[in-house]
């Protein structure tokens, strides 16, 4: 029996930063921005933490699909930006929500974490390990910034996702995964440097470095392949998708993979312009706002696909 989303939430840090907020602080512009982007803000956390907006969204998706915490018995946190390196985040969010009964893990799949935890989900329901699952994206990027780079600071915004899964006679049709780590170096963020008492390492922590072009690359040329290899897995035909809820990445990618899947824009929707990148929680966020639109009817398929650091990605055929 497959794994069906009953319910969305996401939460977003109350305070939004326009591109013209950052005109003041770096060399950079409103038009530069979006031109290459899409982006027009994003909300950044000042008292919020990855585990407060985890919470947050979490106890949403719960009042979305009519559970209590207790029903929970499995909870995956996708993030690379938890506020302790231990207890995970996933541990922390049980204990807040009250999910006495959960087992809980954080993954680190960075923007294809979503999809990860959902494939991860998937499988603990059809081995009859869960029967309901708690999925969550969560993510403060803002702290592992460096907000002199106008490169990569533009792009990102902090938030979370969460979804609730539960087995189901129709749902998860396909999901598929993949790694390519030999490119990994294209997108880092190294942790603390070695430092006891036998080797003087750097306390310095890094700040994420990207080569945009090489990941604008390898998405446009990955990311449709995915989706592809998910509707023939699936069995089913890319007209027959109602929606395609991509990685908030950049509008140029989401823009190359509509021409390439020959589907509309349309079908493609998008809210990067006010959210930016969100890494792991960009596409729960997605679709906790296309749910709320009240758009998605009972049996409509759609396809949900993450893409970014590893890198990694994934692409899911489901049945709302």
């Amino acid at each position: 029996m497959p794994a069906r989303i009953i319910g969305t939430g996401s939460s977003l840090p109350s305070l939004v930063v326009s591109n013209t907020e950052l005109e003041k602080i770096m060399d950079t512009s409103d038009e530069w921005i979006k031109s290459r982007t899409g982006i027009g803000e994003r909300h950044i956390a000042v008292e919020e933490t990855t585990t407060s907006m985890a919470v947050e969204a979490s106890e949403r998706a719960m009042q979305s699909a009519k559970i209590e915490a207790e029903e929970i018995d499995l909870i995956i946190v996708g993030t690379v930006s938890g506020d302790m390196c231990f207890p995970s985040t996933a541990c922390q969010v049980q204990s807040r929500i009250g999910a006495v009964n959960a087992t809980a893990f954080d993954i680190n799949a960075a923007c294809a974490g979503f999809l990860f935890g959902l494939s991860i989900a998937d499988a603990y329901i059809k081995a009859g390990m869960a029967k309901t699952a708690l999925i969550i994206g969560a993510e403060t990027l803002s702290k592992m910034m460096d907000w002199n780079d106008r490169s990569t600071c533009i792009l990102f915004g902090d938030g979370a996702g969460a979804a609730i899964v539960k087995g189901d006679e129709h749902g998860i049709m396909s999901i598929v995964q993949g790694t390519d780590g030999a490119r990994g170096e294209v997108l880092t963020c190294h942790n603390r440097a070695v430092n006891n008492p036998f080797v003087k390492g750097s306390m310095e922590l890094d700040y994420t470095s990207m080569n945009g072009q090489e990941v604008y690359k390898f998405a446009v040329k990955t990311v449709p392949v995915a989706i592809r290899q998910a509707l023939d897995a699936a069995g089913v035909q890319v007209d027959e998708i109602k929606y395609f809820l991509l990685h908030q990445a950049n509008i140029r990618i989401i823009e190359a993979v509509a021409r390439k899947m020959g589907q509309p824009i349309e079908k493609f929707p998008t809210n990067l312009q006010k959210c930016g990148n969100i890494s792991a929680g960009s596409v729960p966020i997605l679709l906790d706002s296309v749910n709320e639109q009240g758009v998605l009817k009972r049996g409509d398929k759609i396809v949900l696909a993450g893409f970014g650091a590893g890198l990694s990605w994934g692409a899911s055929v489901l049945t709302w």
